[in-house]
Protein backbone atom coordinates (compact mmCIF):
# COMPACT_ATOMS: atom_id res chain seq x y z
CA UNK A 1 0.00 0.00 0.00
CA UNK A 2 1.45 3.57 -0.67
CA UNK A 3 0.75 5.96 1.15
CA UNK A 4 0.87 9.82 -0.02
CA UNK A 5 1.39 12.80 2.34
CA UNK A 6 0.04 16.74 1.54
CA UNK A 7 0.72 19.57 3.41
CA UNK A 8 -1.44 20.60 5.69
CA UNK A 9 -2.29 23.98 3.64
CA UNK A 10 -3.17 22.07 0.86
CA UNK A 11 -5.42 19.25 1.32
CA UNK A 12 -6.94 18.60 4.81
CA UNK A 13 -6.60 15.34 6.78
CA UNK A 14 -8.86 13.06 7.41
CA UNK A 15 -9.74 11.80 10.80
CA UNK A 16 -10.15 7.83 10.28
CA UNK A 17 -13.08 8.27 13.44
CA UNK A 18 -14.75 10.67 11.82
CA UNK A 19 -15.91 11.65 8.40
CA UNK A 20 -15.21 14.87 8.48
CA UNK A 21 -11.96 16.85 7.72
CA UNK A 22 -9.71 17.49 10.23
CA UNK A 23 -6.93 20.58 9.51
CA UNK A 24 -5.27 18.73 12.37
CA UNK A 25 -2.58 16.11 10.73
CA UNK A 26 -1.86 13.03 12.40
CA UNK A 27 0.63 12.26 14.99
CA UNK A 28 2.68 10.17 12.33
CA UNK A 29 2.87 13.34 10.36
CA UNK A 30 4.51 15.70 12.78
CA UNK A 31 8.45 14.11 11.56
CA UNK A 32 7.92 15.97 8.61
CA UNK A 33 7.99 19.24 10.28
CA UNK A 34 11.29 20.72 10.62
CA UNK A 35 12.47 21.00 14.50
CA UNK A 36 14.98 23.55 15.42
CA UNK A 37 18.27 23.06 15.35
CA UNK A 38 19.81 21.50 18.78
CA UNK A 39 22.87 23.43 20.05
CA UNK A 40 25.06 21.01 18.32
CA UNK A 41 24.12 21.51 14.92
CA UNK A 42 23.96 25.48 15.41
CA UNK A 43 27.86 25.24 16.42
CA UNK A 44 28.37 23.11 13.54
CA UNK A 45 26.60 25.46 10.83
CA UNK A 46 28.84 28.27 12.38
CA UNK A 47 31.73 26.08 11.97
CA UNK A 48 31.38 26.00 8.72
CA UNK A 49 30.89 29.71 7.99
CA UNK A 50 34.51 29.84 9.68
CA UNK A 51 36.10 27.45 7.47
CA UNK A 52 34.00 29.27 4.69
CA UNK A 53 35.95 32.79 5.85
CA UNK A 54 39.62 30.73 5.97
CA UNK A 55 39.28 29.10 2.61
CA UNK A 56 39.00 32.55 1.43
CA UNK A 57 41.63 33.88 3.34
CA UNK A 58 39.35 36.04 5.52
CA UNK A 59 40.36 36.84 9.12
CA UNK A 60 37.39 35.26 11.30
CA UNK A 61 38.25 37.17 14.03
CA UNK A 62 38.48 40.50 12.41
CA UNK A 63 35.34 39.71 10.61
CA UNK A 64 33.61 39.05 13.69
CA UNK A 65 34.64 41.98 15.59
CA UNK A 66 33.92 44.39 12.82
CA UNK A 67 30.41 42.92 11.64
CA UNK A 68 29.23 41.26 14.42
CA UNK A 69 25.73 40.23 12.19
CA UNK A 70 27.81 37.93 10.36
CA UNK A 71 27.36 35.22 13.40
CA UNK A 72 23.84 34.74 12.53
CA UNK A 73 24.16 34.99 8.87
CA UNK A 74 23.31 32.04 7.47
CA UNK A 75 25.91 30.29 4.58
CA UNK A 76 23.61 30.59 2.02
CA UNK A 77 23.75 34.35 2.37
CA UNK A 78 27.68 34.51 2.25
CA UNK A 79 27.66 32.61 -0.62
CA UNK A 80 25.56 34.49 -2.40
CA UNK A 81 27.69 37.72 -1.76
CA UNK A 82 30.47 35.71 -3.49
CA UNK A 83 28.25 34.49 -6.28
CA UNK A 84 27.50 38.31 -6.89
CA UNK A 85 30.75 39.37 -6.84
CA UNK A 86 32.35 36.66 -8.89
CA UNK A 87 29.74 37.19 -11.65
CA UNK A 88 31.16 40.52 -12.09
CA UNK A 89 34.70 39.25 -13.25
CA UNK A 90 36.33 39.08 -9.49
CA UNK A 91 38.19 35.83 -8.79
CA UNK A 92 38.21 34.14 -5.70
CA UNK A 93 42.14 35.71 -4.69
CA UNK A 94 40.81 38.99 -4.75
CA UNK A 95 37.24 38.16 -3.34
CA UNK A 96 39.09 37.34 -0.11
CA UNK A 97 41.46 40.25 -0.03
CA UNK A 98 38.14 42.32 -0.44
CA UNK A 99 36.08 40.40 2.33
CA UNK A 100 38.68 40.88 4.83
CA UNK A 101 39.48 44.48 3.94
CA UNK A 102 35.35 44.89 4.53
CA UNK A 103 33.74 42.34 6.43
CA UNK A 104 30.52 44.31 6.69
CA UNK A 105 30.15 42.61 2.87
CA UNK A 106 29.84 39.53 3.98
CA UNK A 107 26.12 40.69 5.65
CA UNK A 108 25.22 42.94 2.57
CA UNK A 109 22.30 42.04 0.48
CA UNK A 110 23.24 41.68 -3.18
CA UNK A 111 20.15 42.95 -4.41
CA UNK A 112 20.18 46.65 -2.47
CA UNK A 113 23.63 46.33 -1.86
CA UNK A 114 25.76 45.65 -4.59
CA UNK A 115 24.06 45.51 -7.81
CA UNK A 116 23.09 49.13 -7.46
CA UNK A 117 27.14 49.75 -7.25
CA UNK A 118 27.92 48.21 -10.25
CA UNK A 119 24.82 49.58 -11.77
CA UNK A 120 26.03 52.99 -11.89
CA UNK A 121 30.06 51.91 -12.84
CA UNK A 122 28.48 49.95 -15.75
CA UNK A 123 26.03 52.92 -17.08
CA UNK A 124 26.66 56.10 -15.31
CA UNK A 125 30.24 56.61 -14.66
CA UNK A 126 30.66 54.55 -17.35
CA UNK A 127 33.15 52.05 -16.94
CA UNK A 128 33.53 48.76 -19.84
CA UNK A 129 32.58 45.65 -18.08
CA UNK A 130 36.34 44.14 -18.87
CA UNK A 131 37.54 46.71 -16.70
CA UNK A 132 35.16 46.04 -13.85
CA UNK A 133 37.09 44.07 -11.89
CA UNK A 134 40.33 46.33 -12.21
CA UNK A 135 37.82 49.13 -10.76
CA UNK A 136 36.73 46.99 -7.66
CA UNK A 137 40.57 45.51 -6.61
CA UNK A 138 42.06 48.82 -6.88
CA UNK A 139 39.47 50.35 -4.47
CA UNK A 140 37.27 48.05 -2.99
CA UNK A 141 35.78 50.61 -1.14
CA UNK A 142 33.39 51.22 -3.58
CA UNK A 143 32.07 48.45 -2.75
CA UNK A 144 30.61 49.99 0.17
CA UNK A 145 30.06 53.84 -0.51
CA UNK A 146 26.15 55.09 -1.40
CA UNK A 147 25.85 55.83 -4.91
CA UNK A 148 23.66 58.85 -3.92
CA UNK A 149 25.36 59.94 -1.05
CA UNK A 150 28.82 59.51 -2.23
CA UNK A 151 29.54 58.19 -5.41
CA UNK A 152 27.27 60.10 -8.10
CA UNK A 153 28.17 63.68 -6.06
CA UNK A 154 31.64 63.05 -6.47
CA UNK A 155 31.50 61.78 -10.12
CA UNK A 156 28.73 65.34 -10.37
CA UNK A 157 31.79 67.32 -9.27
CA UNK A 158 35.15 65.16 -11.28
CA UNK A 159 33.10 66.17 -14.32
CA UNK A 160 32.56 69.65 -13.54
CA UNK A 161 36.51 70.24 -13.02
CA UNK A 162 37.07 68.27 -16.59
CA UNK A 163 36.65 64.97 -16.30
CA UNK A 164 35.34 64.28 -19.43
CA UNK A 165 35.43 63.46 -23.10
CA UNK A 166 39.46 62.01 -23.27
CA UNK A 167 39.87 62.81 -20.04
CA UNK A 168 36.59 60.84 -18.30
CA UNK A 169 36.88 58.55 -15.22
CA UNK A 170 38.92 55.19 -15.98
CA UNK A 171 39.32 51.91 -14.01
CA UNK A 172 42.69 53.72 -13.20
CA UNK A 173 40.32 56.67 -11.82
CA UNK A 174 37.54 55.31 -10.74
CA UNK A 175 38.87 55.45 -6.82
CA UNK A 176 38.15 59.04 -6.76
CA UNK A 177 34.90 58.50 -6.57
CA UNK A 178 35.14 57.45 -2.97
CA UNK A 179 36.60 60.89 -1.80
CA UNK A 180 34.19 63.51 -0.20
CA UNK A 181 34.12 66.65 -3.01
CA UNK A 182 33.46 69.02 -0.47
CA UNK A 183 35.16 67.56 2.47
CA UNK A 184 38.34 66.46 0.47
CA UNK A 185 39.01 67.39 -3.08
CA UNK A 186 37.69 70.55 -3.19
CA UNK A 187 40.39 71.37 -0.50
CA UNK A 188 43.14 69.95 -2.15
CA UNK A 189 42.46 72.08 -5.51
CA UNK A 190 42.59 75.37 -3.14
CA UNK A 191 45.77 74.36 -1.09
CA UNK A 192 47.28 73.72 -4.70
CA UNK A 193 45.77 77.23 -5.83
CA UNK A 194 47.45 78.57 -2.20
CA UNK A 195 51.07 77.90 -3.77
CA UNK A 196 50.35 80.66 -6.33
CA UNK A 197 49.00 78.76 -9.04
CA UNK A 198 46.07 79.75 -10.78
CA UNK A 199 42.08 77.31 -10.59
CA UNK A 200 42.81 76.40 -14.11
CA UNK A 201 46.42 75.46 -13.76
CA UNK A 202 45.38 73.41 -11.21
CA UNK A 203 42.48 72.14 -13.25
CA UNK A 204 45.01 71.27 -15.90
CA UNK A 205 47.33 69.65 -13.31
CA UNK A 206 45.03 67.05 -11.75
CA UNK A 207 43.68 66.20 -15.21
CA UNK A 208 47.57 65.45 -15.89
CA UNK A 209 47.99 63.36 -12.76
CA UNK A 210 44.58 62.48 -10.92
CA UNK A 211 46.67 61.14 -8.73
CA UNK A 212 47.33 64.50 -7.01
CA UNK A 213 43.58 64.36 -5.63
CA UNK A 214 44.68 61.62 -3.71
CA UNK A 215 47.27 62.90 -1.82
CA UNK A 216 47.13 64.04 1.95
CA UNK A 217 47.49 67.97 2.32
CA UNK A 218 49.50 67.74 5.54
CA UNK A 219 51.68 64.73 4.94
CA UNK A 220 52.26 64.86 0.97
CA UNK A 221 51.64 68.26 -0.23
CA UNK A 222 52.56 70.57 2.49
CA UNK A 223 55.94 68.72 3.60
CA UNK A 224 57.09 68.69 -0.51
CA UNK A 225 55.93 72.03 -1.30
CA UNK A 226 58.09 73.23 1.32
CA UNK A 227 60.97 71.34 0.64
CA UNK A 228 61.02 72.66 -2.86
CA UNK A 229 60.38 76.54 -2.02
CA UNK A 230 62.05 76.63 0.59
CA UNK A 231 65.49 74.56 0.31
CA UNK A 232 65.32 73.75 -3.65
CA UNK A 233 64.46 77.20 -4.49
CA UNK A 234 62.49 76.02 -7.02
CA UNK A 235 59.70 78.15 -9.50
CA UNK A 236 56.45 77.42 -8.67
CA UNK A 237 56.02 77.36 -12.61
CA UNK A 238 58.09 74.23 -12.27
CA UNK A 239 55.89 72.07 -10.60
CA UNK A 240 53.08 73.23 -12.96
CA UNK A 241 55.23 71.58 -15.84
CA UNK A 242 56.04 68.41 -13.44
CA UNK A 243 52.84 67.61 -11.12
CA UNK A 244 54.48 64.49 -10.68
CA UNK A 245 57.01 66.07 -8.04
CA UNK A 246 54.05 65.02 -5.64
CA UNK A 247 54.24 61.14 -6.27
CA UNK A 248 57.85 61.07 -5.25
CA UNK A 249 58.96 60.00 -1.40
CA UNK A 250 60.62 63.33 0.31
CA UNK A 251 62.91 61.16 2.12
CA UNK A 252 63.70 58.42 -0.31
CA UNK A 253 64.54 60.42 -3.70
CA UNK A 254 63.77 64.15 -3.52
CA UNK A 255 66.26 65.11 -0.39
CA UNK A 256 68.69 62.82 -1.09
CA UNK A 257 69.28 63.39 -4.87
CA UNK A 258 68.28 67.03 -4.71
CA UNK A 259 71.66 67.09 -1.70
CA UNK A 260 73.61 65.46 -3.81
CA UNK A 261 73.63 67.89 -6.85
CA UNK A 262 73.84 70.41 -3.95
CA UNK A 263 77.39 69.27 -2.77
CA UNK A 264 78.80 68.95 -6.03
CA UNK A 265 76.92 72.57 -7.87
CA UNK A 266 74.74 70.96 -10.21
CA UNK A 267 71.18 71.17 -11.19
CA UNK A 268 69.11 68.97 -12.90
CA UNK A 269 65.09 69.95 -14.18
CA UNK A 270 63.01 68.18 -11.39
CA UNK A 271 61.72 65.59 -14.18
CA UNK A 272 64.98 64.52 -15.01
CA UNK A 273 66.15 64.53 -11.18
CA UNK A 274 63.46 62.36 -10.05
CA UNK A 275 62.11 59.80 -13.18
CA UNK A 276 65.45 58.19 -13.38
CA UNK A 277 66.35 55.06 -12.26
CA UNK A 278 69.01 55.11 -9.46
CA UNK A 279 71.67 53.31 -11.61
CA UNK A 280 70.30 56.42 -14.13
CA UNK A 281 70.74 59.05 -11.70
CA UNK A 282 74.25 58.06 -10.60
CA UNK A 283 75.43 57.99 -14.49
CA UNK A 284 74.15 60.79 -15.36
CA UNK A 285 76.00 62.62 -11.80
CA UNK A 286 79.31 61.33 -12.97
CA UNK A 287 78.99 62.19 -16.24
CA UNK A 288 77.85 65.68 -14.86
CA UNK A 289 80.71 66.40 -12.71
CA UNK A 290 83.30 65.06 -15.17
CA UNK A 291 82.09 68.11 -17.96
CA UNK A 292 82.11 70.15 -14.69
CA UNK A 293 85.90 69.43 -13.63
CA UNK A 294 86.79 69.29 -17.62
CA UNK A 295 85.16 73.18 -18.48
CA UNK A 296 87.15 73.88 -15.15
CA UNK A 297 91.03 72.41 -16.53
CA UNK A 298 90.04 73.97 -19.66
CA UNK A 299 89.27 77.77 -17.74
CA UNK A 300 92.40 77.60 -16.22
Amino acid sequence: MIIRFHLPSQTPYLNPQSSKPSKTPPSSLTPLLKPSLPTSDAGLVFREKIIYLENLNVNSQKALRLNPDFRAAPLASLISVESCLSSFGIDRSALGRILDMYPQLLTSDPQSDLYPIFDFLLNEVPIPFPDLPKSIIRCPRLLVCSVTDQLRPTLSFLRNLGFVGSNSITCQTTLLLVSSAEGTLFPKIQYLQSLGLSYQQVVNMVIRSPGLLTFSIRNNFSPKAKYFLEEMKGDIAELKRFPQYFSFSLDGKIKPRHRLLVEYGLTLPLSEMLKASEGEFNARLIEMRLRSRSRSVDGR
